[in-house]
């Protein structure tokens, strides 16, 4: 059984959006901030940093993913001065998924940490939107932001919503949806959560039906739905949908490809002709062979005592290939394809690692042909 867990380094974060009126964060805790009110720092501030008595953190990797202020704002202006102990915390703990919450998603490129890159592999960037206005104003950021992996949150969600333009580009995730909790919530639609299901499909991105919230509406009929029966009424309507993988490998490729491409280093590699040669000689087949005798070697141990020095510039095919594709160390591997360091690469990456290496290869006999 897959856990999950909440993380909420501070409580509450100011007033933003349609969202807002009913919000049931400062209900619970008697306030109403504003935008200018007091933010609050949890006793549970390092929470992924606590041991449990015999030793060990009390949340480990089977609580995957940790979901990180659900109840307030990761990038709300108040916590900017203990942002960077919870980055540290982040990248300390690379075992754990995070999923950073935010309403506020224009704030992203400020609060990155230097480090950033394409993203860390192990943090996902969550936008919230509750309505129409907040999606037209809140997703273009998201969109435009790099990172290693995206997902949208319309919750509460407060109409239908057109989110298709968005996501369109494959660069998102998932999309979660669900209705209103608490007194004088506002009614959520069943066919807005359904239209939201159908723009995912459409594009190939999962959907997750959450909860239903409080007043839920469903073919005219309202529905009056305590909360502890809001998320098992969700998924007992069983529409959550997982995006399909791309089967067809040579597709599969090409959005990776082409980002590589332009990079001015890896973009200047191809071939030299008698290695092209050798490749036609020798076949495609045998040449994937030693694709992974040279991975498994050289690659896949988790300590590698020269990376980034085990991978020549010329002497095979392989070796060309794989400094076009950013798998020539494990440096490389965590910054192009999200894949971690410090740890043996799985029978999985493994076989990644190699299609992605002979599709290239592929590609450049096809381009300079006989």
């Amino acid at each position: 059984m897959i856990l999950m867990i909440k993380w909420e380094p501070w409580y509450l974060c100011g007033k933003r959006g349609g969202a807002c009126p009913n919000c049931y964060k400062c209900r619970d805790f008697g306030k109403d901030t504003g935008e200018t009110g007091t933010i609050v720092q949890t006793v549970d501030f390092e929470l992924p940093l606590m041991k449990s008595p015999a030793g060990g953190y009390r949340i480990n990797s089977q609580f995957n993913p940790v979901i990180v202020c659900m109840l307030g704002d990761f990038l709300y202006e108040g916590a900017d001065k203990w942002r960077a102990h919870v980055w540290e915390i982040i990248r300390h703990r690379k075992d754990l998924e995070f999923k950073l919450v935010t309403s506020r998603p224009e704030r992203f490129e400020e609060c990155l940490p230097k480090d950033w890159g394409r993203g860390y592999f192990n943090v996902t960037a969550v936008c919230r939107c509750e309505d129409q206005k907040s999606a037209d104003a809140r997703l273009p950021f998201l969109t435009a932001l790099t990172a290693a992996h995206k997902e949208i949150y319309l919750l509460p969600m407060l109409e239908r919503i057109d989110i298709e333009k968005y996501i369109s580009d494959g660069t998102t995730e998932c999309v979660s949806c669900g209705g209103e909790k608490g007194d004088g919530a506002r009614k959520c639609d069943y066919s807005w959560i359904l239209d939201a299901r159908d723009q995912c499909i459409r594009n190939n991105v999962s959907f997750s039906f959450l909860q239903t919230g409080s007043s839920f509406v469903r073919d005219g009929r309202v529905f009056e739905i305590a909360e502890e029966k809001q998320i098992t009424q969700a998924k007992k309507a069983d529409i959550d949908f997982k995006r399909k993988e791309e089967k067809n490998e040579e597709h599969s490729f090409d959005s990776i490809l082409l980002h590589l491409s332009k990079s001015k280093f890896r973009g200047h590699f191809t071939l030299p002709v008698d290695m092209r040669k050798y490749c036609r000689e020798k076949g495609l087949d045998r040449i994937r062979l030693h694709a992974f005798d040279f991975i498994r070697a050289r690659l896949a141990p988790s300590f590698i005592k020269n990376d980034g020095k085990q991978t020549p510039m010329h002497g095979h095919p392989v070796f060309i290939a794989q400094h076009a594709t950013a798998t020539c160390c494990r440096d490389c591997l965590q910054k192009w394809h999200y894949i971690p360091k410090g740890r043996r690469l799985t029978e999985t990456e493994i076989i990644y690692v190699v299609d992605l290496i002979m599709e290239w290869i592929r590609r450049d006999l096809e381009k300079y042909k006989k």
